[in-house]
């Protein structure tokens, strides 16, 4: 009788003492989240060269295979192979900045400055519409003279982008951080063996034989997930970039090289990132090429997007993810306005593994409910 007690007074105490902590964070939320915020910003370079590696690990075991072959290279091929493919990602950071970079700065500038004249076009050809047209609502003049505002030149100026990047972290501490994230990345993936030997082990002293090999499993899962997502999804945001940029290209539309690599790049963001972009794309068409072009634009990139979500992702990412579109809308809002950018990246692949521990547990719950009946 005591013990029933003893156990009863337990759970009231740990309910008390979880509700006093629900209210005192609900209550101090900001400062809870500013905590989190802070934890994150110092984790991030870590977080970041783990997510690197992870990118990294098949293309470096495809160069060490590679280098295997060769007797005198055999010995090192590991650490070869995973320097090859850091310095072929930098070269190709290096031309991306170098000639991509400034054509795209450089289009934006000449955009805003030649925007008197499409105002001009594009005012005519709203003139010309029905009076009664829903386009003849929107205020166009004060539209253009905010975007007239910015200067674009002052904007991207070398002395800003410094100023900017003061303001932020400041220049050593960026640079701090892209050498860490570069250094651990590489030792994880030299260390990755050992890594996962030591979670191993830990995991089976740490849990029971049932708990590890679920866990194992899930674990197996998670990495099948993660790998096809961001593999493909890389992948695919770069064949829709090409696609786009030479179609518009051979369109006519102007700026359409640079405003297909927009929506390629966009476009690693599932559904969300493509139709902003989409927008963004045929908003621009609209002034430079008329309504006109900027429909026909809007037709091509929709085919396009649809010929990508219907053959050619599919065949990329294959049907592990499995995601309602509703569930992948959400997943990528709250993950944005979470963690930013990295978090709508990551919200897709977070989300697929929650929908299956969850249906998971269900499906236990569920089958434990059929044997009682039985």
């Amino acid at each position: 009788m005591k013990e029933k007690n003893w156990t009863k007074w337990v759970y009231w105490f740990t309910f008390a003492v979880a509700v006093i902590f629900v209210y005192k964070t609900l209550d101090s939320f900001d400062a809870v989240m500013n905590a989190i915020g802070s934890v994150f910003s110092i984790l991030m370079p870590f977080l970041i060269s783990i997510l690197v590696a992870y990118i990294f690990y098949i293309p470096s075991k495809y160069f060490e295979r590679l280098y295997k072959k060769i007797p005198i290279l055999k010995k090192h091929s590991k650490f070869l192979g995973i320097i090859t493919v850091y310095i072929i990602a930098i070269v190709l950071i290096t031309i991306i900045i170098k000639f991509i970079v400034p054509t795209i700065i450089d289009n934006i500038i000449e955009f805003i400055n030649n925007l008197p004249g499409y105002y001009n076009s594009i005012t005519k050809t709203i003139n010309e519409l029905p009076e009664d047209s829903m386009i003849k609502q929107i205020d166009f003049n004060s539209i253009i003279n905010t975007i007239q505002q910015i200067d674009v030149k002052n904007l991207f100026s070398l002395e800003n982008i410094t100023g900017y990047a003061k303001g932020v972290l400041g220049i050593a501490h960026a640079i701090f951080n892209i050498f860490v994230t570069i250094v651990v990345s590489i030792y994880i993936l030299l260390e990755k063996e050992q890594i996962l030997a030591f979670i191993k082990k830990a995991a089976n002293v740490l849990f029971k034989k049932h708990t590890y090999d679920n866990l194992g499993n899930y674990f197996k899962k998670t990495n099948v997930i993660f790998l096809k997502f961001i593999t493909s999804q890389l992948l695919d945001a770069i064949i829709i970039g090409l696609l786009l940029s030479i179609t518009l290209t051979i369109m006519k539309v102007k700026y359409g090289a640079v405003l297909g690599i927009i929506i390629g790049l966009f476009n690693i963001i599932p559904y969300i990132g493509a139709i902003i972009a989409s927008v963004i794309a045929i908003i621009i068409t609209i002034f430079t090429g008329g309504i006109g072009q900027a429909i026909w634009m809007a037709i091509v990139v929709i085919i396009l997007q649809q010929i990508d979500a219907n053959i050619i992702n599919p065949k990329i990412v294959g049907n592990s993810l499995k995601l309602s579109p509703i569930l992948i809308i959400f997943a990528v809002t709250v993950g944005g306005a979470c963690f930013g950018i990295l978090g709508m990246f990551l919200a897709v692949p977070i989300i697929a593994i929650l929908k299956i521990l969850i249906l998971d547990y269900i499906n236990y719950k569920d089958s434990l409910r059929q044997n009682d009946f039985t």
